[in-house]
């Protein structure tokens, strides 16, 4: 019977910034969430890497598009494209039959019943015959190796592209939350901002990525991990000639203190919300960061510095999310999810 038996399971972490796709335990597919369509008759040309490197540099007859905002699907016909282009990199073995699909997707722990209805109905058009949703945070604790189902507190900051999920977990479910809709992206609007503002040059999105990534920190004192100078290079924004700009990470940690404030402030918030037992063990334990903002030098240390509470950056933060769906779909009986 096995040879009629064509059900492929594979687990998704449905990013903002990037999509992460597991099958039989493998990391199979990692590709920026980005989708290119011809403008008019909405046909795909790419998806993923080779979507992203036409972003920002298309003519009128091709549109890019990010399907997801915010964390949350944005554009429900580019999702679904999307979705489908980079499924079909999953499936390289029979191609006499197109195997249904048992799906693991993991959303932001904020989403309304629309939000959810809209990653479920595209991974369903997408190919997907049975679809599960597993809350971000809970998959992330989960794909740190954390033992969710003990009564225990757990806390986790997953700050991804579109939304920063935070959760205090214990007994398998999540006891307080705060779904921010501030993220990596905002960080990424703060710096090209900046740069305009300060500096009179105008950066793309793509450009002030580099930026971040290149000199982006949350402290103006990094000691020995100081990374060198970024050279900018754009258009004047008054005279459209080109200037050369050189940037410290002093300057971009003085540009990205808001948007990390409001991260700060949600933590506490959550704090608040989390009863005195558990709050005992966070303390003990200490707050795991995932996620891609988990990157941003110094944040550990400002956090901890604070809030009080030691902050551990998870061994592979950007992957978190999407191990822990894994774990999820291998033990599909052994999870409660998202109906």
């Amino acid at each position: 019977m096995g040879l009629f038996n064509f059900t492929k399971e594979i687990a998704m972490d449905l990013g903002t910034a990037n999509t992460i796709i597991i099958a039989d335990g493998k990391i199979v597919v990692d590709e920026p969430s980005v989708v290119a369509l011809e403008r008019h008759n909405d046909k795909m040309i790419a998806v993923g890497e080779k979507a992203k490197l036409m972003y920002e540099k298309t003519h009128a007859d091709i549109r890019t598009i990010r399907p997801l905002r915010d964390g949350v699907i944005a554009d429900f016909n580019a999702c679904e494209q999307m979705m489908r282009g980079l499924i079909k990199m999953v499936h390289t073995g029979n191609r006499f039959f197109t195997p249904s699909l048992r799906m693991v997707i993991g959303v932001p722990s904020g989403s309304t019943e629309v939000e959810l209805r809209a990653v479920r109905d595209s991974a369903e058009h997408a190919g997907g015959s049975e679809v599960y949703l597993i809350y971000e945070p809970m998959a992330a604790a989960i794909g740190i190796g954390l033992d969710v189902v003990a009564p225990q507190g757990n806390m986790i900051v997953d700050i991804g592209g579109g939304s920063t999920e935070i959760a205090v977990i214990s007994l398998g479910g999540i006891v307080a939350d705060r779904s921010l809709r501030t993220a990596g992206d905002d960080l990424t609007a703060d710096i090209q901002d900046y740069m305009s503002r300060q500096h009179n040059v105008k950066v793309s999105e793509r450009m002030a990525e580099r930026i971040k990534i290149n000199v982006g920190a949350a402290l103006t004192d990094l000691g020995d991990q100081a990374p060198e100078d970024y050279i900018v290079h754009g258009p004047n924004r008054i005279t459209a000639l080109p200037m050369e700009v050189p940037v410290c990470y002093q300057e971009i940690a003085h540009c990205l203190e808001k948007t990390i404030a409001k991260i700060e402030a949600a933590v506490l918030s959550a704090l608040e919300d989390t009863p005195p037992e558990l709050y005992a063990d966070i303390v003990h334990n200490g707050i795991y960061l995932t996620g891609g903002g988990a990157l941003l030098r110094g944040l550990d240390k400002r956090l901890t510095d604070k809030i009080n509470i030691p902050f551990h950056i998870a061994e592979d933060p950007l992957h978190s999310v999407a191990k822990g769906t894994g774990v999820a779909l291998k033990n599909i009986h052994n999870f409660s999810f998202l109906m």
